[in-house]
């Protein structure tokens, strides 16, 4: 459970925590891991046999290859919504993790009881594929996520540490943390410039692209505003500092990113709440199935179609879908040069 971490809390958003890297290599590990092992078993599947018209490979044994990996899969990979599913009970909050978990341990228990010659009716490679399936989906969110921290990180690491301030016609190499509005700092050729502020002497090109966007390097001269953690490209400039720290625009533009990185995007709220709401019709829709077989005589028929509609009520679409227009949105936006203000808009 210790895996699962911050992602416990629902589908697709951790909240308040710098883990997003972390939480996908989990996933991207588990992923691989775990579609090793699901091949065979769909190989190993009768039903894909059948479906595609050949004969896997016959040996001693063979008939434990479905049941061995298949409860691997289930406890290595589904470990994480298993965990995940835990935390909604206790929050009484049904979403997608419970949603997955009951498909997967309905699944699993009927595929052991078949196994054991209590029941007819294996789910070995379908609880695999949808493991696997909500793996990648998990993946691909986390990495998305994970790419937006590294943007934030970029982001700081813009400003340069230290900054040659000039005081009473001397020069003196101090920390950028001690500059006050109303000093007068000398930024050399190539430099970066390490606080908001006026130019007092000399002109420059100054490359703003990391602020703005833009490419080409604009002319700035004495009067003229300039932006922490623009270079100065071609010569040296005098300017007087006139805002520091979190005041400066480069700490606007962290704030808006940290801020579009907490939003929960309406999609994923939907899904959420389309994940709560099949939760409770699910099991609504398989306790009515139990109780009318049950009231025909049928109990054998009772419990199989009670398990076939647990089992399919997991959204495939729904949880790979999500993370994935999360993932493929983030990415166009940042390689265009778009920030994200807030993934409600998104």
């Amino acid at each position: 459970m210790s895996d699962h971490g911050g992602h416990a809390h629902g589908h697709g958003h951790a909240h308040g925590h710098g883990g997003h890297a972390d939480h996908a290599e989990i996933y991207r590990r588990r992923f691989w891991v775990t579609l090793i092992r699901a091949v065979p078993v769909v190989v190993y599947s009768e039903m894909i046999q059948d479906w595609f018209g050949f004969t896997a490979p016959q040996f001693a044994g063979d008939g434990l290859v479905a049941p061995v990996l298949g409860t691997v899969i289930f406890v290595y990979g589904g470990w994480v919504f298993l965990a995940g599913a835990v935390d909604e009970l206790r929050r009484r909050a049904p979403g997608m993790m419970l949603l997955v978990s009951l498909a997967i341990t309905v699944a699993f228990v009927a595929s052991v009881l078949s196994v054991l010659g209590l029941l007819d009716l294996e789910f070995w490679w379908e609880l695999s594929a949808l493991i696997v399936v909500m793996l990648f989906g998990h993946w691909q969110e986390m990495e998305a996520l994970g790419q937006a921290r590294g943007a934030l990180t970029a982001l700081a690491e813009l400003l340069p540490d230290e900054a040659e301030r000039i005081r009473n016609g001397e020069t003196e190499t101090v920390a950028v943390d001690v500059l006050e509005a109303g000093d007068v700092v000398l930024v050399r050729p190539g430099g970066r410039v390490p606080a908001d502020g006026e130019i007092v002497a000399g002109r420059a090109e100054l490359d703003e692209s990391m602020i703005t966007g833009e490419s080409k390097p604009v002319a700035r001269a004495e009067g003229d505003p300039v932006a922490a953690g623009t270079v100065a490209t071609d010569s040296a400039i005098h300017l007087r500092v006139t805002a520091v720290g979190e005041e400066t625009a480069l700490a606007g533009i962290q704030r808006l990113v940290a801020e579009a990185q907490e939003s929960r995007s309406r999609t994923q709220a939907i899904a959420d709440r389309a994940a709560a709401l099949l939760f409770y019709v699910a099991v609504g829709a398989a306790i009515v199935t139990f109780v009318v077989w049950m009231l025909l005589g049928d109990g054998d028929e009772a419990i199989t179609t009670t398990v076939t509609v647990l089992v399919i009520s997991c959204p495939h679409a729904l949880g790979l879908a999500i993370p994935l227009v999360i993932a493929i949105s983030t990415s166009l936006a940042a390689r265009n040069g778009i920030l994200v203000k807030d993934r409600l808009s998104l």
